[in-house]
């Protein structure tokens, strides 16, 4: 796995666990599975910042997602 696969899984996963993150808070109870995911996606997010030879910049993510998508597609 790159680290740019990585880092794009690891901001998708934790883009789709807010909102049961905030189901879970509003219905007062304990929000177990969107914690786990929000730990997946933040181990993710920091094995793609530590194994990237350069890093990443805030700027440069809509670049890292086209790179990653075009390498998906055939």
């Amino acid at each position: 796995m790159t680290s740019d696969l990585a880092l794009v899984m690891g901001i998708i996963i934790a883009g789709l666990s807010v909102p049961s993150l905030l189901s879970a808070f509003s219905d007062r109870r304990a929000p177990r599975a969107p914690a786990l995911t929000l730990l997946i996606a933040t181990s993710l997010i920091v094995y793609a910042a530590t194994t990237s030879p350069v890093g990443y910049d805030f700027s440069e993510l809509p670049e890292v997602f086209a790179r990653t998508f075009r390498a998906l597609m055939p």
